[in-house]
Formats: C-alpha cells, structure tokens, sequence
C-alpha cells in the first residue's frame, strides 16, 4: 500500500510538473502570436505599435529574468513544490488580468508579472522531479516533462 501511494506521489509530480512547463511554453508563444493583434484592438498603429510591443515583450523578459533568481533562491530556501505552485498561480492570475488591461503600461506590468510567475516553473518542476524519482526512472521523468512541455508551443501555434 504504502508503495502504491508512493508511486501516485511521484507520477502526481511528474503530471503537474509537465502540465506546468506545457503552459509556460504554450503562453510565451501564444503571447507572442497575439501580442500584435491585441496591441492592434488597442488602436495602436505604425511605430507605436512596435515601440509598445518592444516595451511588452521587453517587461516580460525582465520578469523572466528576475522570476528566474528569485524562484531560484526560494526553492533553495522554501521547497520546490510551494515554488512549483506559487509560480503557476502567480502566471496564472497575471494571465487572467491581462485579458483586462486598457493600456500598454498595463499590459507591460502583468506580462512582468507573467514572465516572473513562467520564471519559477520549469526550475521548480524539473529539479522537484529529479530530486524525488528514484534513480534509474529521474531520465525518464524528466523527459516526459520536457516532452509534454515543448508540445505546448505545438497547442499554442
């Protein structure tokens, strides 16, 4: 029994770990594939519409970037499966405001916020998961994790 309930913990692992980086990849390309035509239902045109889609883009990469030392350090600190959940919440809610925004400011400040919650995900799962599995099945596992998340730029396109 208690084997049974092991390998449900490991595979649950593995399930949200993989669901996680699948959404990570399918946002970063799906903003990217929308990020114009949203720019575009703003009333942007020309050079505005470059310069603020730089601007976005450029908010996210920094949120990224800042999201990537910052989950980093608190997975050290507080464990990866709150950092796994507090960065896939944090996109989440930054995701669902972002369907809301009326300015390129607003915009810029929930893709950081979305870039910082994508920043935690991918480090948090994949080293949760080769942490947990047992030895001869950590390959195997992290593979099924990057594989069903690359598929997310296959969804999103």
């Amino acid at each position: 029994m208690n084997d049974k309930k092991n390998t449900r913990i490991l595979n649950a692992a593995v399930v949200v770990a993989a669901l996680g980086y699948f959404v990570d990849i399918y946002d970063l390309l799906l903003f990217s594939i929308v990020r114009v035509p949203s720019l575009v239902s703003m009333g942007l045109t020309g050079d505005t519409l470059t310069n603020e889609g730089i601007y976005i883009l450029n908010a996210q990469m920094l949120g990224l970037l800042i999201g990537g030392l910052v989950w980093g350090v608190l997975g050290d600190k507080k464990g990866r499966l709150s950092v796994l959940f507090g960065s896939i919440f944090i996109y989440s809610i930054a995701n669902i405001a972002n369907g809301f925004v009326e300015s390129t400011d607003a915009y810029a400040f929930w893709r950081f916020i979305a870039g910082f919650g994508l920043a935690g995900e991918l480090g948090a799962g994949i080293t949760l998961v080769a942490e947990i599995m047992p030895k001869e099945k950590r390959g195997y596992a992290t593979t099924i994790v990057a594989s069903i998340g690359v598929s997310g730029a296959v969804v999103a396109y």
